[in-house]
């Protein structure tokens, strides 16, 4: 889903989705929108949501939720987006709990591109959810902690390794000016089976309408 540049309302729903007996969902949709409020601020929002996903009967949730929303104030170069709704409900490995606390004061603090990527290169909790990063795109994680009592299961940073399965990434943000890319999960699966998969993924940019041309 995306809005048009004038902004407004959109929506989209699947339904029992399965791939053969590997994948399937009970419900996927996603929300966007965009408006501006009297006093010329702009918010947009975007929401992808996977209710009772199950993934080879080895990872299975209740629901799955990216969520950013952004406020651009007139006159910023950039909106301040935040991940504030996001979430994982009832996520499990194996029928095993996975705890996962999200490290939301990564957005919350820091408005801009800029504000984010000197973030990162001074503070302990920031430098350890960064897994690439350049000077116009930061790749990390909202991930502050991870645990589960899934036997054989590995964490390390926001990577979940089951044996015999393969790899889970999750919460990972893709940060460029202006710009953020949520990703709840990432997973390459190796062995047996090999696929790529994402889950619930969001988007936005918060810019507003383009400024009027001649008439």
């Amino acid at each position: 889903m995306s809005l048009p540049t004038i902004g407004g309302q959109s929506r989209a729903l699947v339904e029992d989705f399965k791939v053969q007996e590997h994948i399937s969902f009970r419900k996927g949709y996603s929300n966007v929108s965009g408006s501006k409020r009297p006093e010329g601020i702009f918010d947009t929002h975007a929401t992808a949501v996977v209710e009772q996903l199950n993934i080879l009967d080895v990872v299975t949730a209740d629901k799955v939720v990216a969520r950013l929303s952004s406020e651009h104030q007139v006159g910023e170069k950039e909106g301040h987006i935040i991940a504030i709704g996001s979430k994982f409900e009832n996520l499990r490995i194996a029928g095993y709990e996975v705890k996962i606390e999200l490290y939301h004061d990564l957005f919350l603090k820091n408005k801009n591109f800029e504000d984010l990527r000197k973030h990162v290169d001074k503070d302990k909790d920031a430098r350890q959810t960064v897994i690439a990063k350049s000077d116009g795109v930061v790749l990390c994680s909202l991930v502050k902690s991870i645990e589960t009592k899934a036997p054989g299961v590995e964490i390390r940073g926001n990577a979940i390794i089951v044996p015999h399965f393969g790899k889970i990434f999750v919460a990972e943000v893709l940060a460029e000016h202006g710009t953020r890319t949520l990703t709840m999960m990432r997973l390459e699966l190796g062995s047996p089976h090999v696929a790529s998969l994402t889950v619930s993924e969001s988007r936005t940019n918060g810019q507003p309408v383009p400024p009027a041309g001649p008439n």
